[in-house]
């Protein structure tokens, strides 16, 4: 299941799962850009969501309520989420291939055949 590599590829689950949340968000403040009444009360309700953080809805809204700055902040994060979400797959990817992901139980044997040249000549 989803928990399951946690116990032997920490690095790589923490990083999909950090892509998977930057990916909602990004997801969400490209919702709120129209700037209709749907996108404003779903602003508005997912930032009182935020509101048991101290400062962080006056950080992000700009103040108390959802306003122009609020749109023009999540704009920008809207923007620059997508290239921090890349930089994140990559990181994935690198864990990915330092701690190999197709050995579930981490039995480490000679017998093996390798992808390249091997099985990829083979057709």
């Amino acid at each position: 299941g989803l928990n399951y590599s946690y116990s032997y590829l920490p690095l790589s689950w923490i990083t999909g799962l950090m892509i998977f949340l930057i990916s909602i968000v990004t997801a969400f403040m490209g919702y709120v850009l129209p700037w209709g009444q749907m996108s404003f009360w779903g602003a508005t309700v997912i930032t009182n969501l935020l509101y048991f953080i101290p400062g962080l809805v006056s950080w992000i809204c700009g103040g108390y309520n959802i306003s122009d700055p609020t749109l023009k902040r999540f704009f920008v994060l809207h923007f620059i989420f997508p290239f921090i979400a890349l930089c994140i797959v990559f990181i994935h990817i690198f864990f990915l291939h330092l701690q190999g992901s197709s050995n579930p139980l981490g039995y480490d044997t000679a017998l093996k055949i390798p992808f390249y040249p091997s099985l990829l000549c083979l057709d």
